[in-house]
Parts: C-alpha cells; sequence; structure tokens
C-alpha cells in the first residue's frame, strides 16, 4: 500500500509537471502543503467528487489560489470529473484549469480566488451560512445542516487588512466549524518575509477569539491528524500554524522564493523526482496510488448517509424540509413576484416624496416577511442606510437563526463574506454601506460579479447631495467605476416606485449581483402608467413625452430625474418638444433589444442632455458627441445640499440654458 508520503507526491509531482508544461504558475506552494492536503482530504473532508453539489459536503477554499494545482490535483486524484489531460491544459485558453480557481469552471471549486486575503473571507462567509442555517433548520435529533469548512491560506493572505477584518468577526460569532491552515513558510514573491512580515500572528488570532494550534510540522501527518482532531472539537473557529518548506523536495529550490511563481525548469524536476523517489514519468500516477486517493465510493456512501437523515427529517419536519429544498435551489418564494408587483402598484398609487433609502427600508419591510432567505447586514451603518426592518433579528455568537448581521465596519471584509454566504446556498445576502465607502469593498464587488453570484449591494448618500460631510464622503467616480464593472447590475432609483422595481430586479435576478444606489434626500414623486412602471425593469424608459418625435430628449437617473422632469414643463410651455428618459440601470437597458432601445432613444434625435449628480464622462455613450452632460467633473464641497446642486450646475436655469444653446446649434 502507498504511504502517505507517496500519496502527498503525486500531488506534488502533477503540480510541478503542470507547472511546467504550461510554462507558467506557482508550484511552491502545492509542493509545500501536499501533506496537510492528503491528511484532510483522505481522513477529513465530507464530499462526494460523484456529486460536487451535495448539499452538506464540507467546504474546501484555497485562498492562496495562486497554488491552483493543489487543487485541481486533489480534484483529479479523488475522482472528481477533471481528468489527466485537463491537468495537462493548465493556465491554457478554455481549459478548465485555469491559472486561479475559478468558480464554475472546475467541478469541485467553490469559490474563485486568488486576490488573497478574499479567500479566507468567502470561508468565513460559508461557515457563517452554515451555522445559520444550522440554527434555522436543525431540530432536536436533527442535525441536516452540519459541515466544515476548511480553508488554506498563507502569508500573502495575512498580509491583506481583510484578514483582520474577517477573522475579527469570525471569532466574535464563534464560528466552531471553521478551520483554516496557514502555510508559514516565511517565503513570498520578494522572498524572505521576515524582512516586511514580523507579525506574532498566533497572538493576533487568539486576541480575534479564536483557538490557535502552534507550530505544526506540516510535514509530519501525526501531527497534522492531532491538529484537526483539536480543531474539530473547539466552538470557537481554529487557526493551525503550519511549519512547511514551499517547494517541498526540490534539492536546489526548496525554502526559497525561487520556486514561489515559477516552473522549476526540467533539470530541476529531474532532480525532483529522484529526491522523492518518484519513479515516474511526467502526469503519470500509479495505478495503487489512484486506488487509494480514489474517493466516489465513499462519498457516494457519505451522500446515501445523509439521504437516510433528511428522509427522517422530510417526516418529521415535512414544512422545513421542503423549504430547505426551495431555498438551496436558490429560487424564491412561487408568490414573491405577485406579491412585489402588488406592493410596487400600492407605491405608486401612494405617490410619497422620500428619499430613496428609505424607500428601499419600505421595500424591505414588504418584501423581507416574504423571504427568510434575507441575510441582511450593514457596515455600522444600519440607522443611515436604513437596512434594518421589523422583521430583522441580528445573528450572534449565541444565536445564529437571525436574518440580519451587524458587520461593524468591515466594507471590504463585509461584502467578501457575502460573497461566500452566496456561494454556500440557501440565503440571499445584502449588504450597505455609503457608497463612497464601496471604494473599501471594490475587488470583493468585482469578485461576486465575476463569479455571477446573487449578492445584493446597497449604497446610500449617493451624490453631493449628502450635503455637509464632503467631498471625502461625496461619491463622484463610483457610479461609473461600477456600472464599468461586466456582469454587475447598477440600479440609481428616481423615486419609491423605482426603489421597489430595482428591489424586486435584484432578488429575482440568478445570473449575478446588483448594486442599489439610494439617496439621502428626498425625491420627488413621479406619476406613471402601468405600462411604465413595467418598463423600469428595461433599465431605462420614456417617463415624459411630447407629441410625435420629440426634438430635444433629456436623460437622467435619481435625483435629477426630477430636476429634468421641470425642465421638461418649462421647455414644453416654449412650444418645445422634449422627452425625458428615466434611466435607472444603464446595464439592463443596454441588454434590451435594438427596437426598445429605438423607441426609447431613437437615433435621429441627436440632441440630447445628460443629467447626473456623478462623473459626466460617463454620458456620452448615451448623448454622443453633439449632445451635453450636465455632471461633475471635480470633487465636491463641504455644504448643505441645495447650495451644492447650485454651484455645480444642477439647477433647472441651468439645463434650459443648455437645451436652449443645443436646440440652436
Amino acid at each position: 500500500m502507498p504511504s502517505r508520503r507517496e500519496r502527498a507526491n503525486a500531488i506534488r509531482a502533477l503540480s510541478m509537471d503542470a507547472v511546467q508544461k504550461a510554462n507558467s504558475g506557482h508550484p511552491g506552494a502545492p509542493m509545500g502543503m501536499a501533506d496537510i492536503a492528503e491528511v484532510l482530504w483522505r481522513d477529513y473532508l465530507k464530499h462526494n467528487p460523484s456529486n460536487p453539489s451535495f448539499a452538506d459536503r464540507d467546504r474546501f477554499v484555497l485562498s492562496n489560489g495562486h497554488g491552483s494545482m493543489l487543487i485541481y490535483s486533489l480534484l483529479h486524484l479523488t475522482g472528481y470529473d477533471l481528468s489527466i489531460d485537463d491537468l495537462k491544459q493548465f493556465r491554457q485558453l478554455h481549459s478548465r484549469t485555469p491559472g486561479h480557481p475559478e468558480f464554475g469552471y472546475t467541478p469541485g471549486v467553490e469559490t474563485t480566488t486568488g486576490p488573497l486575503g478574499q479567500g479566507l473571507a468567502n470561508a468565513v462567509g460559508f461557515a457563517l451560512a452554515e451555522k445559520v442555517m444550522a440554527a434555522q433548520f436543525n431540530r432536536p435529533g436533527h442535525n441536516i445542516v452540519d459541515h466544515h469548512t476548511y480553508v488554506f491560506l498563507g502569508d500573502g493572505c495575512m498580509m491583506e487588512g481583510i484578514s483582520h477584518e474577517v477573522a475579527s468577526l469570525a471569532g466574535t460569532l464563534g464560528l466552531g466549524k471553521l478551520i483554516a491552515f496557514y502555510d508559514d513558510n516565511g517565503i513570498s514573491i520578494d522572498g524572505e518575509v521576515e524582512g516586511w512580515f514580523t507579525d506574532d500572528t498566533p497572538k493576533r488570532f487568539e486576541a480575534y477569539n479564536w483557538q490557535v494550534i502552534r507550530n505544526v510540522d506540516g510535514h509530519d501527518p501525526e501531527e497534522i491528524k492531532t491538529a484537526i482532531e483539536t480543531a474539530r472539537k473547539s466552538p470557537l473557529p481554529t487557526l493551525i500554524c503550519c511549519k512547511t518548506t514551499i517547494g517541498f523536495g526540490s534539492p536546489n529550490k526548496q525554502g526559497k522564493e525561487d520556486c514561489h511563481g515559477a516552473p522549476l525548469g526540467d533539470a530541476e524536476i529531474a532532480l525532483t523526482r529522484a529526491a522523492l523517489k518518484w519513479n515516474h514519468g511526467p502526469f503519470e500516477i500509479p495505478a495503487d496510488i489512484y486506488a487509494e486517493w480514489d474517493a466516489k465510493e465513499a462519498g457516494r456512501a457519505v451522500e446515501a448517509e445523509w439521504d437516510q437523515r433528511f428522509a427522517a427529517y422530510s417526516a418529521a419536519f415535512p414544512t422545513e424540509a421542503n423549504e430547505l429544498i426551495r431555498r438551496l435551489s436558490g429560487e424564491l418564494p412561487a408568490d414573491f413576484s405577485e406579491k412585489a408587483d402588488a406592493y410596487i402598484a400600492e407605491v405608486a398609487a401612494k405617490g410619497e416624496t422620500i428619499a430613496s433609502r428609505k424607500a428601499s427600508q419600505n421595500a424591505l419591510n414588504a418584501f423581507g416577511p416574504l423571504l427568510p432567505e434575507f441575510l441582511g447586514g450593514s457596515a455600522d451603518l444600519a440607522g443611515s442606510n436604513l437596512t434594518l426592518w421589523k422583521g430583522c433579528k441580528g445573528v450572534t455568537a449565541d444565536d445564529a437563526s437571525g436574518n440580519y448581521m451587524y458587520y461593524g465596519v468591515r466594507e471590504f471584509g463585509m461584502t467578501a463574506i457575502m460573497n461566500g454566504v452566496a456561494l454556500h446556498g440557501g440565503l440571499v445576502p445584502y449588504g450597505a454601506t455609503f457608497l463612497m465607502f464601496m471604494e473599501y469593498a471594490r475587488n470583493a464587488v468585482r469578485m461576486s460579479a465575476l463569479m455571477k453570484q446573487r449578492v445584493i449591494h446597497v449604497y446610500t448618500h449617493d451624490s453631493i447631495g449628502l450635503g455637509e460631510d464632503g467631498p471625502t464622503h461625496q461619491p463622484i467616480e463610483q457610479l461609473a467605476s461600477l456600472r464599468c464593472t461586466p456582469n454587475l447590475d447598477t440600479w440609481r432609483p428616481a423615486d419609491a416606485v423605482e426603489s421597489a422595481v430595482s428591489w424586486k430586479y435584484a432578488l429575482e435576478r440568478k445570473d449575478g449581483p446588483s448594486a442599489l444606489i439610494f439617496s439621502r434626500q428626498n425625491l420627488q414623486h413621479q406619476t406613471r402608467s402601468a405600462l411604465q412602471i413595467a418598463d423600469i425593469s428595461r433599465g431605462g424608459y420614456v417617463l415624459k413625452d411630447c407629441a410625435g418625435e420629440p426634438e430635444l430628449i433629456l436623460i437622467a437617473t435619481g435625483s435629477e430625474v426630477g430636476l429634468a422632469v421641470q425642465a421638461f414643463d418649462k421647455l414644453t410651455e416654449q412650444g418645445r418638444k422634449v422627452r425625458v428618459v428615466s434611466m435607472p440601470c444603464t446595464s439592463v437597458f443596454d441588454a434590451q433589444d435594438a427596437g426598445y432601445k429605438q423607441s426609447v432613444l431613437p437615433l435621429q434625435v441627436s440632441a440630447r442632455i445628460a443629467i447626473e449628480a456623478a462623473h459626466a464622462d460617463y454620458w456620452y455613450k448615451y448623448v454622443g458627441l453633439e449632445g451635453r452632460v450636465i455632471g461633475m467633473t471635480t470633487y465636491g464641497e463641504s455644504a448643505p445640499a441645495p447650495a451644492l446642486f447650485e454651484e455645480f450646475g444642477f439647477t433647472l436655469e441651468n439645463i434650459l440654458g443648455q437645451a436652449e444653446e443645443l436646440l440652436e446649434d
């Protein structure tokens, strides 16, 4: 029977061979962590290679995602649908083995990792979701949600600030089923980390209320096993600090940065094979080692045992069982759309002039009772973001059955945690901060879009209209940044009706995230027909129109729609033929068919003015070189909102003046 070291050497061999063939990649981390992975995956990890989406599987996250050949080797060896030919296509176009693990490309990869620290944050999200779902669904004698989250991470993950945010929160919440393995090899790209990273990491995590297991020999299977056993018994999250040698087995490159991010080279690989006593060719794994790694039969047995337990649970608690099935499927309640439309009609009939952040809270109060899968939150701004609704119950270490997270001032951590929650399944996360502080979370927002996850990013205080807090808090370029993010739908609603529609759209969207942008100040209600209300969900629509073809089109979003309507009224009085287009979501509008877009923005009408209290440049794609944009090209100032809008030209007089000039040209 192959020894543990021989099984681990299979990982090392596949990793160095694939990186060499691609002439690109990171062999050092897979070779250094192979012994830890062998113990975890063969002795503890609960999974089924024949069904990567098995509901109660353990989650494994490779936060140091540059070492992607580690997880690809593990998936291949244990029997996932990932062939040796797939490994040979490592880092090639359209392969199932991209340079960093990517969700949706490779069966068994739970999340996209590579931006360091975010894998750890995703793992916190997985563990949080498990704890919340267990509290909501488990019953005495029926632990139907009961799995661990394991995460590998390296020095780079520890140095990134997000590790502080999420580890702190994980300790506060007592996420005892979160087990992290710290690959303490002392090497990063620039060399030995002692020159720039001298933290006492164990003390740091103990201060976060984690259990810390120190000085584990990452190449000693018995020490690794003992550490995992200890970790699994703890009510606290656990950090296992593993001393490893990067590039283990390479005679001339192990322990050095040389093997971190570059192939070993054919000569060094030959020496490594000899040093490891691995007498097999490139990509060649002996049958007896494959047999020892194969987890398909054990995985099917694990899932079958859970199926039996779930059948007993279903018999005892049929309502809860059906609800769990629905939520894990990602489907909203069957009557949600109908009830949401009824609420939108009520909002339209009521006609309130309120801030869109308040309209958002009203929508949450209407939709929240319909959606037990909600897991909301705010980065210490609930009273300003208005993300709390009447049915909110906070999630705590002692009672995780709630539906609301107090994330604290952790915008980046909150957003990356939400990505993990969404990936876990069974919950629909939303989290909020000021639009300006989206910048702290920017890369995690990008990751939710890259992974096409239903994450709802709520941003309030959307413009210079927030007023006296000044330019440090007034967003200018953020809307353009969000709108330019592929697969992210960014909504800036003009009133309570558009706010409710944006929430409904974001909730029903299953193939990506949404950003909902809300105002601090009150927004005038706009009267609409039933057809116009229906057209809001098309991203852009005609709100006010003239008879026949317009000579001027005003395009606006959010708080500036009301201003455009005032200009419409004045210009109409003057005999001008004007149209107002409200465009709450440009990406959704852009996705409409050509006929619809032509009906809203006819190509033959070139006189156009876009009005938005955000960066002006974005709007030239809609107004063209002959059009005008009333927007921001500088930062704001500290003053009351009315003074700022006048200072920067968001006035009726400026719109009328621009229109007169444009129509005279």
